[in-house]
């Protein structure tokens, strides 16, 4: 009895595994079918608002992607890269399951930042879908692309430089780059001796920075900063209440060049 029940035991485990091995060789194998179509935005052009960073700035939408073999889960990312460069070095700037993805004007900025495109400028953007499968990303399907023109502003607090030294005088700021790794704003531009100049946040004078002793150390509300020698100079600024390498708190350097 004992070999008999031992015997039936092998057999069910024998069809078990041919069962499995059956199914696993019927499985239909997952290949690329329909690559997604970007619908819109078909053409954007925007200076995006930091003063309305909730509102809708755009929704892309793309009709879904179709995949052979068994129904698995299709993920759509979003990417962006610089007009003309065939996607070369794209950046996702959102991933999703569904055909669309509302951007608020924040979102659309961060994304435009993130992707490398500076405070500011007008820069075309080339947009597309790209579709894959699974949770290891694969068998990509890239969809048709656009083109937007995307102006960002910056998510940090804008500095900028004024003063008749500058090529603008007193009239428009000209303002600093930011570095994410240094914390430190800097800036190269041409100056005029006999001229001055100031630091000042959002185009405005509600907060400013001078120099009242002409050492290196930025004032509240201080005296312009006198250039004596025409020329190209980098100017590096630490607006921040920190020390931060190589600069320390609430200080500036100024090289001619």
């Amino acid at each position: 009895m004992k070999n008999i029940i031992r015997f039936l035991i092998a057999l069910v485990s024998i069809s078990t595994a041919i069962s499995c091995t059956d199914d696993v060789k019927n499985r239909d194998a997952v290949s690329a079918n329909t690559a997604p179509t970007l619908k819109s935005p078909t053409s954007l052009t925007v200076v995006l608002d930091k003063n309305n960073p909730n509102d809708l700035a755009t929704t892309v939408v793309w009709d879904y992607a179709a995949y052979n073999g068994t129904a698995t889960v299709i993920n759509y990312n979003i990417e962006f890269a610089a007009a003309g460069t065939n996607f070369a070095s794209p950046t996702t700037i959102a991933t999703t399951t569904n055909k669309y993805q509302n951007f608020s004007v924040d979102e659309l900025n961060t994304a435009a930042l993130n992707a490398g495109f500076a405070p500011f400028v007008a820069s075309a953007i080339d947009v597309r879908i790209k579709a894959t499968v699974g949770t290891t990303g694969s068998i990509p399907q890239t969809s048709n692309f656009y083109t937007i023109t995307l102006t960002p502003y910056p998510a940090w607090p804008n500095w900028g430089i004024i003063g008749d030294a500058t090529p603008t005088g007193w009239g428009t700021d000209t303002n600093m780059d930011y570095n994410l790794s240094t914390h430190l704003y800097s800036i190269t531009i041409h100056m005029t001796a006999g001229g001055g100049y100031k630091f000042r946040l959002d185009d405005g004078w509600a907060v400013n920075f001078g120099d009242d002793g002409n050492d290196l150390s930025l004032d509240p509300n201080g005296a312009n900063i006198p250039i004596s020698v025409t020329g190209d100079y980098k100017i590096v600024a630490n607006f921040s209440s920190v020390d931060l390498p190589g600069m320390a708190a609430k200080h500036y350097s100024v090289t001619l060049q």
